[in-house]
């Protein structure tokens, strides 16, 4: 790894020495199952999706996150069940996420359902120091692989409406701790601190074929400030959408979407402030999905902007 890289890790050294934080997602507004287990089955179909987010692009060991997601409505639509396979990467850090989801789904109403849902897994952290290349080769402190799985259990509500949604959820409620005492010689770090969400949409109807959908996100930490997504787009004969967003006004960034027949494909860029610490540097986040029929009431036709 490049000095310059060694220089940001040094940068964020305090928040990772603390704990490992989420990674950041712009496409929660075209997959909020990523951040909330609730969202499982809440369409009427089998919906697989795919993402990749390369933060502060060309910047040697930047931040970078895959994950797979899949998840499907059951018992007549009153159940869902899904799956969330993630690595997130920066520098030497890699973190591998794999989740089980189960929401229930309650009718309040011809048009507002209320579900809760609960996930459960297992998150493999580990630290490999030989790619780094630090000033003095010998320090402890740069030697060694630090390996360790600990289980994950998070939870989420959400209430959905024909025009509206409004969600909360920790996804990863158990704090991980480990010791690299033997390896390192650093001790008992925390590897993780739980995470808030609270999410809320409202769809306008601005004509048939155009409607309008504001959202915000917000995301709280333990010794981190908190952190708001204020986002809108516009969607076009539920094909189309465009939008713009914004990240704590120090990030702002671009989002579009198209699906055809089955398919979504989703698209964000990302442009930092001088107040971002990647300010030269771009970040890039994509998506592609696809919605499946599996049982008699499923309906990959149905038009749902969430």
């Amino acid at each position: 790894m490049k000095p310059c890289a060694v220089f940001l890790l040094f940068l964020l050294f305090p928040i990772l020495a603390t704990s490992q934080v989420d990674p950041l997602y712009a496409q929660y507004l075209n997959n909020p199952f990523l951040i909330n287990p609730a969202y499982a089955g809440m369409n009427k179909y089998l919906n697989v999706m795919a993402g990749f987010r390369k933060q502060w692009a060309g910047f040697d060991g930047s931040p970078s996150t895959l994950s797979l997601t899949g998840h499907t409505s059951l018992a007549d639509n009153k159940m869902g069940l899904g799956l969330i396979i993630s690595q997130d990467k920066i520098g030497e850090n890699k973190n591998t996420l794999v989740q089980a989801a189960y929401a229930y789904k309650i009718n309040l109403d011809q048009s507002t359902v209320l579900s809760f849902g609960l996930q459960a897994g297992m998150m493999n952290y580990r630290s490999d120091n030989s790619e780094l290349n630090p000033y003095d080769p010998t320090d402890p402190l740069f030697s060694g692989v630090q390996n360790t799985t600990k289980p994950t259990f998070g939870a989420g509500v959400l209430v959905k409406g024909d025009k509206y949604f409004i969600g909360l959820a920790v996804p990863r409620l158990l704090k991980a701790t480990t010791d690299f005492e033997e390896t390192s010689g650093t001790g008992e770090v925390d590897l993780y601190t739980q995470h808030f969400y609270g999410f809320a949409s409202y769809l306008f109807m601005i004509s048939e074929r155009l409607r309008f959908k504001p959202g915000v996100l917000v995301r709280a930490v333990a010794g981190s400030p908190l952190s708001a997504d204020i986002n809108a787009q516009v969607n076009i004969e539920d094909r189309y959408a465009v939008g713009l967003f914004t990240r704590n006004f120090n990030t702002y960034g671009l989002l579009a979407q198209l699906k055809f027949s089955q398919y979504r494909f989703g698209y964000t860029f990302e442009l930092p402030t001088n107040k971002s610490v990647g300010t030269n540097f771009t970040t890039h986040d994509l998506t592609l999905g696809i919605n499946l029929g599996l049982f008699r009431f499923h309906d990959t036709l149905e038009l749902s902007d969430y």
